[in-house]
């Protein structure tokens, strides 16, 4: 994907919504600057972010201890206790809790502030901010990047502001891949396309929940159409997950979203044409989705634009249902992208 033809802005908009970070304190004046390098993007969200974290308060979690103490405390180990023979100098081992910053969020947080310090490509003033946070993070362990268990991050309403500031992190860490230049070791200054495509599909996802949510926008999971009576090894089919999906009144739409380096494919005699498994796979979607065989399901395959010469601009009705591909261009002013995502809300008009 020719991904730094995307607006940097763009990117942080991007980020924004997929985090569910849109209406928090500060977007707006994030998003009026102009960043020549994604590192300085990355740079002020964490300044701003973490910094506002840390007038709020960090997040805080009872994290289990164990310990020698004169006094006791929560659980006494007894075992851990006779095996070091702590009684012989007036201790006991105790289990507690402790309300502790030195949480996995935490962890992460610096983790990637330091990361972006040591490794970045980030100007000066930035760089000295982001050191001016660390102080703030001393009681918080400093863990390797690549240890960080993203998945096992949970969120909830006392620390749903971490959300954008860690889907930053996690973007810097599996998006920025590191590269040897001159023996020292760099990331790089973009995005990778796997991180992109994820990006680029939540985006869209949270897009049109925050915009659109009476169309009960989702990801949701499609059903095989097959007949039960003569059916045989169905737990052998392939669950069909779509990116995107929007109802309205009877009506639903189908959207596959692609980040791809080519977004049309060449054929042996230089015919160019929409990927043909993709295109595949959004009728197979589309026409299990209509049960009722009326034509009420549409899918369209929605790339991020490309520099090459032909983009896919289809439009065309298959056995009753309208199949489309078309491209959404990143590297446009935020204004025109808003409106190409308002136009796709009219395919469930037609």
């Amino acid at each position: 994907m020719t991904d730094r033809s995307i607006a940097i802005r763009n990117v942080y908009v991007m980020m924004a919504y997929a985090f569910r970070a849109i209406r928090s304190e500060g977007n707006d004046r994030i998003a009026a600057e102009s960043f020549d390098h994604l590192h300085d993007l990355f740079a002020e969200i964490l300044v701003r972010g973490v910094g506002t974290q840390v007038k709020r308060g960090l997040h805080r979690d009872y994290l289990q201890r164990s310990d020698a103490l004169a006094t006791v405390r929560g659980r006494i180990d007894i075992t851990r206790t006779a095996a070091t023979r702590s009684t012989i100098r007036g201790r006991l081992v105790c289990e507690f809790d402790e309300y502790e910053p030195d949480t996995p969020h935490n962890q992460a947080l610096k983790s990637v502030i330091v990361l972006l310090i040591r490794h970045g490509d980030v100007g000066a003033s930035r760089r000295d901010a982001l050191r001016r946070l660390l102080p703030y993070l001393e009681a918080v362990t400093l863990i390797a990047p690549t240890s960080i268990r993203w998945d096992a991050l949970t969120y909830h309403r006392a620390n749903a502001t971490y959300r954008l500031l860690l889907g930053v992190c996690e973007l810097i860490v599996r998006g920025l891949l590191p590269t040897q230049d001159a023996g020292s070791t760099q990331l790089t200054s973009w995005v990778s396309d796997d991180a992109m495509s994820s990006l680029y599909e939540r985006f869209l996802r949270e897009y049109y929940t925050v915009h659109h949510p009476g169309l009960s926008p989702g990801a949701s999971t499609v059903a095989w159409d097959y007949d039960a009576v003569c059916a045989l090894g169905t737990e052998q089919l392939p669950a069909m997950r779509t990116d995107v999906t929007l109802r309205g009144g009877q009506r639903a739409l189908i959207i596959d979203a692609k980040y791809y380096g080519r977004s049309m494919q060449v054929g042996r005699w230089g015919k160019t044409t929409v990927h043909s498994a993709n295109l595949y796979q959004l009728l197979t979607y589309v026409k299990n989705a209509d049960v009722n065989r009326e034509g009420s399901v549409s899918g369209l395959l929605l790339y991020a634009r490309t520099e090459a010469p032909e983009q896919p601009d289809l439009d065309v009705v298959v056995q009753g249902n309208r199949i489309g591909a078309r491209t959404l261009d990143l590297n446009r002013p935020w204004a025109h992208l808003k409106g190409q995502l308002e136009d796709i809300v009219e395919w469930l008009e037609n």
